[in-house]
């Protein structure tokens, strides 16, 4: 009975490996694929083009505002579809007078037309691992492909008509010179009937706009403003597509906690709100991110909203605040922030205890903005997991140096567990003649059969699972740095030696082209091609793995048998598109497995049958003569 049970569990468990592969890595593959083609079908489509809508109308009946709408893509200025983003980017600045943005990670620039941040690249991030690539643009104005920019301002009172700076809006810079570091710009509108409007924009070392609204009421009367910010898409970005990363709308609203919407799901939602304070809100990708911060005790009605503007989908973020009341001769203001950059760990911050990385989190009092990485459900796994990695980093200068240091920790923190497991096994090794016994004398009455061996158990003091125990300890170890690998741009374009330049991404060698001798791509195939990436790791990792099962005598169950025989190469392909930090960490665990395994089943008297089971792998036992 226990080796039936022992089967559907080890069938059931390869299903589900496979399966998991399949909707975790395969499917969001094919669904990336897709979604690539489909933007080059778009690319090649002429977008239409309409005027600039002034502020989206106000609800019936309504007192509060909303703020302005995405603008559409003005005539003649979006880029031919080969045209790179950074070119069309600088296009679209050309079109308009700008204030420049240069701090040792920030490049870019403010458009005085409306006093948009709608132009910022990030200086110290490049596209691909080659330094002289071009550097990431999280920016682009409104008129270029992509366009994505952050907007602040004042809408009036339902029902007034005040003349306030809207997209169109003119602004003039207070003396000269580019915002940078410790040199703050100010920017000023006169809207010709009595209201002066001052914008002052101050950027820190990393990735923070702090933001600054004044208006001066030299009316007779007394006037009512609401202060907006927003964060604004045009176009779905192009997105990873795993289930296990969040990449589109993003924000923690007070104790109504953290909010996630796709672009897919806002679409059919269209607006979603929410009043609160302690709120943030913006748009991440898987690196990178936009957010708004308002004043931590500021009452916010916030907003994620989806619509359509010049033939392409758009995107929203936005905040409205209680409304500011200046009397005549005074002057109103607002404080607003913007997150514009990298989601470095040390910069945003990391929520947990005994750490010294706060950043933003931290240093601003927000509201979990830790959150704007993707931890998942088991970030009390994942971020250890990262704070171990980041340590021995900052000491060896390594991450792969770095996953082998703490692979080793993991196993020192189990050894207990593992010993205790491998000592179960040797002695299930050592009672293998009186099992084999058994199964001959009560080979036609399984019942008989099951209570002996298990009385043998028993009396050996044996777990016959005990050797699961190993594998399933290596499961939340995997996740977490599996995890960790994929979401933290520390990892990214992080160099191990040899041909490894980025542990997060999969081993670019390729077995199936002869280790790049055959020019030929073989994952471009239909149907297959995602299993046919097989690196030299992988190739490792699958050695150390068949090796470790050899480890053990081969389970007597002929479907057990061919399920441990086959698991390692379908491991193999498996990991195959996997991040070659993770592969690396396997094939070191595997190693350290077999050392641990074959030291413990010696000093229990074990006899160690690696060898033999090596041996009867290539060498066809002789059958006894008749």
């Amino acid at each position: 009975m226990l080796e039936h049970k022992n089967t559907i569990l080890a069938v059931v468990l390869s299903l589900i490996v496979v399966v998991g592969w399949q909707y975790f890595i395969g499917y969001p593959q094919m669904e990336k694929q897709r979604h690539e083609q489909l933007l080059k079908q778009q690319e090649q489509a002429k977008l239409k083009t309409e005027e600039r809508p002034s502020a989206t109308p106000s609800p019936a009946g309504s007192s509060v505002p909303t703020p302005p709408s995405t603008a559409p893509v003005p005539p003649g200025a979006a880029g031919s579809p080969g045209q790179s983003r950074a070119k069309a980017n600088e296009a679209a600045v050309a079109a308009s007078p700008h204030v420049a943005i240069n701090t040792p990670r920030l490049n870019g620039s403010i458009d005085l037309k409306g006093a948009r941040i709608d132009n910022l690249s990030l200086e110290q991030y490049r596209e691909t691992i080659n330094p002289h690539s071009p550097p990431i643009v999280l920016f682009s104005p409104s008129g270029s492909p992509d366009a994505y920019y952050a907007e602040f301002g004042w809408v009036p009172a339902s029902g007034t008509t005040r003349k306030l700076p809207g997209p169109d809006t003119l602004w003039t810079q207070d003396g000269s010179g580019a915002l940078g570091v410790d040199h703050p710009v100010t920017l000023t509108y006169d809207n010709g009937e009595g209201l002066v409007f001052r914008r002052t924009i101050a950027v820190d070392d990393h990735y923070l706009f702090t933001i600054k609204d004044e208006v001066q009421n030299k009316t007779a009367a007394s006037i009512s403003l609401f202060p907006y910010g927003l964060i604004s898409r045009h176009g779905t970005p192009k997105v990873q597509g795993y289930y296990i990363l969040h990449e589109g709308l993003i924000g923690v609203m007070g104790s109504q906690g953290e909010q996630e919407e796709t672009y897919k799901k806002i679409e059919g939602k269209k607006s979603e709100t929410w009043d609160a304070t302690d709120v943030w809100l913006g748009f991440t990708d898987k690196y990178w991110a936009a957010a708004l911060l308002p004043n931590t005790d500021a009452k916010v009605h916030a907003r994620f909203s989806a619509g359509e503007s010049g033939g392409q989908k758009t995107y929203q973020t936005d905040y409205l605040l209680d409304a500011v009341n200046v009397a005549p001769g005074a002057t109103g203001t607002a404080d607003a922030r913007l997150f514009a950059g990298a989601k470095e760990v040390s910069v945003v911050g990391i929520n947990f205890p005994l750490t010294s990385l706060g950043g933003y989190n931290q240093a601003l009092n927000l509201n979990h903005f830790d959150l704007l990485i993707d931890w998942g459900w088991f970030y009390f796994i994942t971020k250890p997991m990262f704070l171990a990695l980041d340590f021995f980093f900052r000491l060896v200068g390594n991450f792969g140096i770095a996953i082998l240091i703490v692979t080793v920790l993991v196993k020192l923190l189990f050894f207990p567990l593992a010993n205790k497991s491998y000592a179960s096994m040797a002695k299930m090794k050592a009672v293998q003649p009186e099992m084999t016994m058994i199964r001959e004398r009560f080979a036609d009455d399984k019942m008989k059969q099951q209570q002996a061996m298990m009385e043998l158990y028993k009396k050996e003091k044996i777990n016959p699972v005990a050797g699961c125990l190993p594998i399933a300890l290596q499961i939340p170890v995997f996740f977490s740095l599996y995890k960790v690998l994929f979401i933290t741009i520390e990892m990214r374009h992080a160099p191990f030696y040899g041909w490894i330049h980025d542990l997060s991404a999969a081993d670019p060698t390729n077995v199936f082209t002869l280790f790049g001798l055959i020019p030929f791509d073989p994952t471009t195939l239909p149907v297959f091609g995602s299993f046919l990436h097989l690196g030299f790791w992988p190739l490792i990792m699958g050695i150390t793995m068949w090796v470790q099962m050899k480890l053990n005598p081969p389970p007597p169950d002929p479907t057990q048998q061919m399920i441990f025989n086959w698991m390692p190469l379908i491991f193999t392909f498996m990991l195959g598109s996997f991040p070659a930090g993770l592969v690396i960490y396997w094939a070191w665990n595997n190693t350290l497995s077999v050392i641990q395994q074959s030291t413990i089943m010696h000093r229990n008297g074990a006899k160690i049958v690696l060898f033999d089971n090596l041996k009867r792998t290539f060498v066809k036992p002789k059958q006894p003569a008749e």
